[in-house]
């Protein structure tokens, strides 16, 4: 049986999971209804197209070498129903309904003996419209990978059949002189750069929580989802009007959001900058989807102490521009990019630790997910929208994503149910947030 190790950050996402924190995300997707497409025709055709992704048939095993490592493997009682399930909402809005039940299937976590991810078809009384809910290991996607997955379901780019990479022959010599002394002196690099790393975690970390008790909480293994839309032009007005990036301006919105939702449920604007780990992928176009988590990350202080939402724009797009000008393999937010440098058994005693670090080093997770920019469908039925969610660290009550599609910016908030009860309304703040931000800018 063919297999291939956990790449390290792969290893490590797999090993920092626990009962209260499970280390998937998801998404979740709405579509409009279809005349004579019912929900047991959408599980149907879910089930098929997923049996045919090669990497959905994956689960982990460990191995004897090397130690600690885990891999790959084919799993040879592999039943697609086993992960492709219907859920039936009760009556009341669609909409609210089903970030409702996603949100409670978003606390479990996937069965550590079989392929890592879940799809579930949430359909209502009327069998018209219906969501999917994906859940992914991490160590089986990151959002660029998860994409990737999604391609092989929807309509417009599925492939009947499960295209499988070309086998790399193995080398049939020893390595020459030029290619020893090219691999040493990567490997220094890659040390070198590992050490400055390193060294910036240590200073950037801190014993006390910027933003206070309202982003730290201790894990009480529940999940609440809540989605907002943004409307994407107005984002890009701004942009256009501010300079910077749409991502610049996203981000700003996030900082404002935060701001009002402090304010409105009594918290105080913290003294000091609440801090955002933003992932930056570092996989390029085409790399093959085997290849491994691929994410390093930038840390951004949230200027929620800023009234003026211009002058929050402006404070994220110094400290951002200022990240890229280092680059995402520089500085604490890279810290991703330890794992390379770590055995594996380092990583299956260090998890626990590791994962209580992250409260020291960031307050929230925001991460902005790309979709492809055609109108997508399944079964003939338009994908309406599309709300990812991002995993909660450990020692932490909220993580934010987003995805432009179709006009839209779509955010999915992914909160601990009792420390964030009121996630909508945060939602609502991030809508006002903006409007407030475009109002502000087309004034000047």
């Amino acid at each position: 049986m063919s297999s291939e190790l956990l790449a390290p950050l792969d290893l490590a996402f797999w090993h920092l999971e626990s009962a209260e924190h499970p280390m998937h995300l998801g998404a979740l997707a709405h579509f409009d209804p279809r005349p004579g497409v019912v929900g047991g025709q959408v599980l149907d055709l879910l089930a098929e197209r997923a049996a045919a992704i090669p990497r959905l048939r994956m689960c982990v095993r460990g191995v004897w070498l090397p130690v600690g490592g885990a891999a790959w493997v084919a799993d040879p009682g592999f039943d697609v129903r086993r992960h492709v399930r219907r859920v039936r909402l009760p009556a009341g809005n669609f909409d609210t309904e089903a970030a409702r039940v996603a949100g409670e299937l978003m606390e479990r976590p996937l069965a550590r003996g079989l392929p890592p991810w879940r799809m579930y078809v949430l359909t209502g009384e009327d069998d018209g419209a219906f969501a999917v809910l994906v859940k992914l290991h991490h160590a089986l996607a990151d959002g660029m990978r998860a994409v990737a997955i999604g391609a092989g379901i929807l309509d417009q780019l599925a492939t009947p059949g499960a295209r499988r990479r070309r086998p790399v022959p193995p080398s049939s010599g020893l390595p020459g002189p030029r290619q020893v002394a090219g691999f040493a002196r990567d490997r220094v690099g890659e040390l070198t750069r590992a050490v400055g790393i390193g060294a910036s975690v240590l200073r950037a970390g801190r014993l006390e929580l910027g933003a206070g008790s309202a982003l730290a909480a201790h894990s009480s293994g529940t999940r609440r989802l809540a989605t907002a839309v943004l409307d994407h032009e107005d984002v890009q007005r701004v942009r256009r009007a501010e300079g910077g990036t749409a991502n610049d301006v996203l981000l700003a919105v996030v900082a404002g959001g935060l701001r009002r939702w402090l304010l409105e449920r009594g918290s105080g604007v913290p003294g000091a900058q609440p801090r955002a780990l933003v992932p930056v992928s570092r996989r390029r176009p085409g790399a093959p989807p085997g290849s491994g988590n691929k994410l390093s990350a930038y840390l951004l202080g949230l200027p929620v102490a800023e009234s003026d939402p211009l002058a929050r724009l402006a404070a994220v797009r110094t400290a951002m521009d200022r990240n890229k000008a280092a680059g995402p393999g520089r500085g604490a937010g890279a810290v991703a990019l330890l794992a390379d440098q770590l055995p594996p058994l380092a990583h299956r005693f260090g998890a626990p630790l590791a994962g209580s670090a992250a409260r020291m080093l960031f307050d929230v997770l925001v991460t902005s997910v790309p979709l492809p920019r055609s109108e997508l469908s399944l079964g003939g039925c338009p994908l309406r929208a599309v709300y990812p969610m991002a995993p909660l660290a450990r020692g932490q009550s909220l993580a934010i994503a987003l995805s432009p599609y179709g006009g839209r910016v779509h955010v999915g908030l992914v909160a601990d149910g009792k420390a964030v009860p009121d996630v909508d309304r945060l939602a609502t703040c991030l809508r006002e947030e903006l409007g407030e931000l475009r109002g502000a800018s087309a004034a000047r």
